[in-house]
């Protein structure tokens, strides 16, 4: 009876053993599955910033452009900034941009196009580590000429708020979230009821003539640990297969002793 209790139990433990080393080289295919997706990202990303600067693309294509194949594509184009108010978009740093590693604020501008639709464009970095108004008011005043001016920058995409996200702070016309639709709606962006991009332009130039707001390049530097992962999850694979054998092997010795001594009983 012992024997048949003891089978079941390394039976079970088995089928266990076995359910979680799957589970864990399922993990650790993906994880490499993750890396290749993120190599042609992180390639295709790349080209395109290295490209030269094209046409903003006309209102007719706003709706056929994705993220995924439109997202940091160079663009030079002419628009006026309007006179309303912007908006400010906290930030700890970037993750994009090599000169700007402290705290402050995005410089987020309506600005209208020559067509009459609204693009928002991403003016550049504050050095406003108080997130503070008047300060932010000031950089983006010597902006607002009235007059066309040729920009250039890469298409960028609105961000979806996180559930720790706070939210926006009327009173300084902050944001903590890119998400420049939203900024249109409340702040009334937007000429005559014309329509607003779906997307906004992270500025590359020019550069005000005091510096402030700071537009600059974009760099790649997405993240790359999937072959750790990978790694960890198959080595956690092996680390149980092993344990389930060792753990076996002892069982086998014990059942073994437990047969022999009942031989010599009898």
């Amino acid at each position: 009876m012992s024997g048949v209790i003891a089978t079941r139990r390394i039976a079970g433990f088995g089928i266990f053993t076995l359910v979680m080393v799957a589970f864990c080289v399922g993990l650790g295919l993906w994880q490499l599955q993750r890396r290749v997706e993120k190599h042609a990202l992180i390639a295709a990303l790349t080209e395109r910033l290295a490209e030269g600067p094209g046409a903003l693309p006309q209102a007719s294509q706003w709706s056929a452009l994705t993220p995924q194949r439109d997202e940091f594509r160079r663009v030079r184009f002419a628009a006026t900034y309007q006179s309303r108010p912007d908006a400010m978009v906290y930030s700890s740093g970037s993750a994009v941009r090599d000169d700007v590693t402290g705290p402050g604020t995005w410089a987020f501008m309506p600005a209208t196009l020559p067509t009459g639709e609204t693009l928002v464009i991403n003016a550049g970095f504050v050095q406003n580590t108080m997130q503070d108004r008047a300060q932010q008011d000031r950089a983006v005043a010597g902006l607002v000429t009235r007059e066309p001016v040729t920009l250039s920058g890469y298409l960028r995409f609105p961000e979806s708020a996180g559930s720790l996200t706070p939210p926006q702070n009327m009173a300084r016309r902050l944001w903590f979230t890119r998400d420049h639709l939203a900024m249109a709606r409340t702040l009334g962006w937007g000429e005559s009821g014309a329509p607003v991009a779906p997307f906004y332009v992270d500025l590359e130039a020019p550069t005000p003539a005091s510096g402030i707001p700071k537009p600059g390049p974009l760099t790649v530097r997405l993240k790359d640990d999937h072959l750790q992962y990978a790694v960890t999850w198959f080595g956690l694979a092996g680390v149980m297969a092993v344990a389930f054998g060792a753990w076996w092997r002892t069982q086998r010795r014990v059942a073994s002793s437990q047969d022999g001594g009942d031989e010599r009983s009898r």
